[in-house]
């Protein structure tokens, strides 16, 4: 809400709550619709292995987020960093493109959602409407999706209360489909079929599956979005939100080695879903692979839960700070949570499932190049802030702070390299670059009549002023 006002949030997020949030954001499920084209791309180890280095990539990330969120503890998270270190122009592209991923990631479990059940009730591959891309869109799978969609807005208006405790009910389960998989790997898994441990695509194979790692990790920064809500001393509030990248870390690379272990790599990418397909073959059991994609679905509540949080937080802070309407910025009355952004991000939700199954990878990279831009300019702040305010309070001071800051500067722009056009994995025309080239048009209308107000301690009064946001 904005700062001043009567109104404003609740702290009621405990230590649970909070590490629920974010690792149920960074799951979702992916890990049951991407692992087949990751195991076929890479090799079980080769995945595994790109899992390990996005994970180190992210933990650099994250440990500089971690002083940050512990230093300001605000609701936006990035929105306030780079306010701080450079103004209100890089605050509010970071803030943009970082609602694109967060948005992408709403809307790919609204995707997600209704391919999963397919597994379990193939009749929902009925009443054909029409095919986008080759992929056909059927009346009841949009149903599911949109409903869906409905649902988990609704939800989120509540409060973040109801919110988390639903989100730490479905982290539970999802923990014990991960810990059933893992039993069915060591006692009917075979390390034969992991061969070949690497695909023929070599080093391009891997990275196909590196470029993956910013959209499939992305929900670790719900923590900063969601700070005014989180009842914790803020040094604790930092290193959760490293644990949080590093359990996320762990969950991928076991399923790369478990379902790798389950059935050669040619009979997995027969299945609509490979990772349903190797838990029935770990366990001889169709229940068993039903039951994974139940933890799946568990997995899709998560993450859509853990975005709607994060975005909508992040579209308050805009609008608190006068660079989006002040619509953004309202609380309902009842529950103190910010209905209109909620709304806005639900709407869009709503529309996914319109574009059928292949909107899942449109999602996924157009997601990941959102989310690398705003690591790229956060950490960027991070080393200015370290430089120019040595004094400012830091509750969780990264150690060696500088070396650590620039490690994730050069491999997030690494990362970010592997999305341009030319590279093996780049962003294809025209859906991909349509996604992320029209939501840049939209926020150039509310970037051109922006105050340009520079980075510094009074910035975000200065541009609160500016902008009329405090009357």
């Amino acid at each position: 809400m904005q700062r001043g006002e009567e109104q404003t949030f609740v702290r009621t997020l405990g230590r649970w709550d909070v590490l629920a949030v974010a690792f149920g954001a960074m799951i979702g499920f992916g890990w049951v619709t991407q692992t087949g084209t990751f195991l076929a791309d890479a090799g079980p180890i080769g995945a595994a292995a790109a899992f390990v280095l996005g994970g180190i990539v992210m933990c650099l990330v994250g440990l500089t987020y971690a002083e940050l969120v512990s230093a300001m503890p605000h609701a936006g998270g990035e929105h306030n960093y780079v306010l701080r270190g450079f103004g209100s122009r890089a605050a509010f592209v970071t803030s943009w493109m970082l609602t694109l991923g967060y948005v992408s990631v709403v809307a790919f479990e609204a995707v997600a959602l209704p391919q999963s059940l397919q597994y379990i009730v193939p009749e929902l591959a009925s009443g054909e409407l029409w095919s986008i891309a080759g992929s056909d869109v059927y009346g009841a799978w949009v149903a599911v999706g949109v409903g869906g969609a409905v649902l988990m807005t609704a939800l989120n208006i509540i409060g973040i209360r109801p919110a988390a405790v639903f989100q730490t009910v479905a982290v539970i389960f999802l923990l014990l489909v991960g810990a059933a998989l893992l039993t069915g790997a060591f006692s009917g898994g075979d390390s034969s079929n992991m061969r070949p441990f690497f695909s023929d695509a070599g080093p391009v194979g891997l990275l196909s599956v590196l470029v993956a790692v910013p959209f499939l990790f992305v929900g670790f920064d719900v923590i900063p979005q969601s700070a005014e809500e989180i009842k914790l001393p803020f040094r604790q509030i930092g290193k959760l939100l490293v644990v949080s990248v590093a359990l996320a870390t762990a969950w991928y690379v076991l399923i790369m080695l478990t379902v790798g272990s389950a059935m050669p790599v040619d009979a997995l990418s027969e299945s609509a879903l490979p990772t349903g397909a190797g838990m029935a073959a770990l366990w001889d059991s169709r229940l068993m692979g039903n039951l994974l994609v139940l933890g799946g679905i568990a997995g899709i509540l998560t993450s859509w839960n853990g975005f709607l949080v994060g975005s909508s937080r992040l579209l308050y802070a805009m609008s608190s700070s006068g660079m989006l309407p002040r619509w953004f910025g309202k609380l309902h009355p009842r529950f103190n949570t910010p209905v209109n952004a909620i709304l806005f991000i639900g709407g869009l939700s709503v529309l996914a499932p319109l574009f059928g199954e292949q909107m899942l990878t449109w999602l996924v990279n157009a997601g990941g190049f959102a989310v690398i831009v705003a690591y790229l300019v956060v950490t960027a702040a991070f080393l200015v802030l370290r430089k120019r305010e040595p004094e400012m309070p830091r509750p969780f001071a990264v150690p060696a702070g500088r070396v650590v800051g620039a490690l994730a500067l050069l491999l997030s722009l690494g990362l970010g390299v592997l999305f341009l056009p030319g590279m093996p994995s780049g962003l294809s025309w025209p859906y991909e670059w349509i996604l992320v080239g029209g939501w840049a048009l939209l926020g150039l209308v509310f970037l051109l009549r922006l105050p340009g107000v520079p980075g510094g301690p009074d910035a975000e009064r200065e541009l609160r002023a500016a902008t009329g946001a405090d009357t």
